[in-house]
Formats: structure tokens, C-alpha cells, sequence
């Protein structure tokens, strides 16, 4: 069984498409760990603020197939692949972490540089693998997040219920 984290985030109607994705990712990889949702604003283009999220599970799949289903969910919820790599998004769905591998090829990277260089990634995964040690830097999740320095991106929790019940 690998651990793996997924990071979630929609800046369109992103109740509505976290909601939906979330309920097919339970459908395809059973029980998932989830942090808190947090707001941030749009970087990198100008547009509507962003909800983040981590989801954490165990699977026996490969990365490969874990990235392909995470890629079909994320066209079932209306996700529009364009070739500017800031755009909005319905959803968006990125393996991070994939227990210590550290493996790419061009449909798939983990870890994802992301998670070293963005609050809305590495603030909410320390949330829920604060002990998880990063399989390049070695250093725990929860040390890398105490580190950050938090004044170059603002982030904020959001009390929003994401499962549907």
C-alpha cells in the first residue's frame, strides 16, 4: 500500500466542483483524509480567489494510474486543459506525494515542485502529514510549514463543510 496526497483546488464555483470531486475520488480510492479548505488569492494571473485542499489515502495503484484517474475526474467536473499553466479551473487535481517516490515522466511528478514553493500546498499537507518527511529534503512536512515564510502569499482557513453528507 502507498500513501498518497493529492492537493485540490478550484477558483469556479468551487464548492460545487470540490464537492463532486471529492465524492469520485471516495468512489475510486475509498477513505480519504482531508485538511482544512483554505482561501488564497489567484497567482500567477488575475482571477477569482482559489480554495485549497489536501486528500490523503492509501492505494495499491500505481502513480501512473492514480494520475490518469485524477485526470478524468477532474474532466468529468468540467476541467478545460489549456495550455497556460495559470489559468482558472473548475478543478484541479495534482498527485504530491506518493509515499518517499521521486519519479517524473510527462503526465506525472512527485513530489511536485509545488509543495515547496506554494502556502496553498505545503500549508495544508503539513495539516495532515506534518511527519511525513519530504523524499528529497528529507525534512518533515510540519518543519517545512514552520519555516515558510507565510508573507509571501496570503492564505486563510475557511470554515466550509466539503463532503456532502
Amino acid at each position: 500500500m502507498a500513501r498518497v496526497y493529492v492537493s485540490i483546488g478550484s477558483n469556479i464555483e468551487p464548492l460545487r466542483y470540490i464537492r463532486t470531486g471529492l465524492a469520485d475520488m471516495q468512489r475510486q480510492f475509498g477513505v480519504l483524509t482531508l485538511s482544512s479548505v483554505y482561501e488564497s488569492e489567484a497567482i500567477g494571473f488575475e482571477g477569482d480567489n482559489f480554495y485549497n485542499l489536501i486528500a490523503g489515502f492509501d492505494t495499491r495503484m500505481t502513480v501512473q494510474t492514480v494520475a490518469s484517474i485524477l485526470r478524468i475526474i477532474e474532466k468529468n467536473n468540467d476541467r478545460k486543459r489549456t495550455s497556460e499553466r495559470f489559468s482558472a479551473r473548475t478543478l484541479d487535481l495534482d498527485v504530491l506525494l506518493y509515499d518517499d517516490l521521486i519519479f517524473k515522466d510527462k503526465e506525472v511528478e512527485v513530489p511536485r515542485d509545488e509543495i515547496l514553493k506554494y502556502a496553498f500546498v505545503l500549508l495544508p499537507l503539513a495539516e495532515i502529514a506534518s511527519n511525513v518527511k519530504h523524499p528529497v529534503t528529507k525534512q518533515q512536512l510540519g518543519d517545512l510549514a514552520q519555516a515558510f515564510d507565510k508573507t509571501r502569499q496570503s492564505l486563510w482557513r475557511v470554515e466550509v463543510s466539503v463532503i456532502n453528507d
